[in-house]
């Protein structure tokens, strides 16, 4: 009996994920409800939430920490769809 070939969810799931591109936070702002978003050079933004224990974020807390972040670079998901 011949193994079966790997499903095409668990193929292209890793390859997409390495395939973000990252992009350098040039700012933060708060979306309507009030969680922070950080502005990223590329145009898109990403939600940054400090929500223990999924998420330990505490730099995004404060000014100094957000400020602390400016030029950091994170994984942009939006410009793998555009």
């Amino acid at each position: 009996m011949e193994p079966k070939p790997p499903s095409k969810l668990r193929e292209s799931a890793p390859a997409k994920a390495s395939a973000r591109p990252n992009r350098k936070i040039v700012g933060f702002h708060q979306d309507d409800g009030g969680d922070w978003v950080a502005d990223l050079a590329c145009g898109h933004t990403q939600h940054v939430r400090h929500d223990p224990p999924w998420q330990s974020r505490p730099w995004v807390t404060t000014a100094e920490g957000r400020a602390s972040r400016i030029g950091a670079e994170l994984a942009c998901a939006k410009c793998v769809e555009s």
